[in-house]
This record gives C-alpha cells, structure tokens and sequence, in this order.
C-alpha cells in the first residue's frame, strides 16, 4: 500500500469515527470533508471507494443499528428513539429503518426480545443491518 493511500483511508477513517461518536448530531458533508482535510466532493468519492457505501448511507444505517439497540432494550417511545438517534423526522426514520432492517421500528420491536446469555459480539454481528442486501 501506498503511503497516499495510507494517508488517504486514515483520513476517512476519522470523518466515519466522528461519524460513529456523533451519529445523534447533525452531521453533514463539509464538516465531515474538514475533518478527512479534503473537498467535499473528494471526501464523498474516497469514503464510498474505501467503506463501499456513502457517508450518508453509513450514517444512516449506524443511526438505525442505535434504534435497533435502543427499540430492544427501553420502552421508550418510537418517536423519543427517533430523535436521540439523530433523525429530525418520524416519517424519514420510519421509511428508512423498513429500507434498512424490511420491517417497521413498532414490528422489529413486537418481534425481537433481548438475546439472553448470547455474547453481545456475536448478537450485533448477526443482527448488523447490512448494505449489500
């Protein structure tokens, strides 16, 4: 490996950890492009040439995988869940957790029970939305 391509997947690694602390606070691209120190639109390619999705898309899947946790372990309300994970709007959250996981965020929960003595490693592993299909 090249030492520009080092430099270069360092940098989008830190734009997806910021990604990862901060996913409840509004993020977009010129903030995540001044963190990895590169343009906006270099930013949006390298990211997707690196992870093999967009910043967007990453985003919104980690947001969703917080929701997934959370619909599991609290009763608290969908639309409380909706916002502490990031999402401004119930319908965008909605729409895009069926994308994600093919069922509502109500259905996932009436379906899903903490897993019991399963190690957490390998729950998340398998419950872990992914975005090939």
């Amino acid at each position: 490996m090249s030492r520009a391509v080092e430099q270069s997947n360092r940098a989008m690694l830190r734009a997806r950890d910021a990604m990862d602390r901060s996913y409840a606070e509004p993020l977009d691209i010129p903030t995540l492009a001044r963190i990895a120190h590169v343009s906006e639109a270099h930013f949006i390619r390298t990211f997707r040439a690196t992870f093999g999705e967009t910043p967007h898309r990453y985003l919104q899947r980690r947001r969703v995988e917080r929701a997934m946790s959370l619909l599991i372990e609290s009763d608290r309300d969908v639309t409380e869940i909706c916002h502490a994970v990031g999402f401004s709007s119930l319908g965008t959250f909605s729409r895009t957790f069926r994308e994600i996981v093919g069922q509502s965020p109500t259905a996932f929960r009436a379906r899903r029970s903490p897993a019991g003595a399963v190690p957490s490693c390998f729950t998340k592993a398998w419950t872990r939305p992914s975005s090939f299909g």
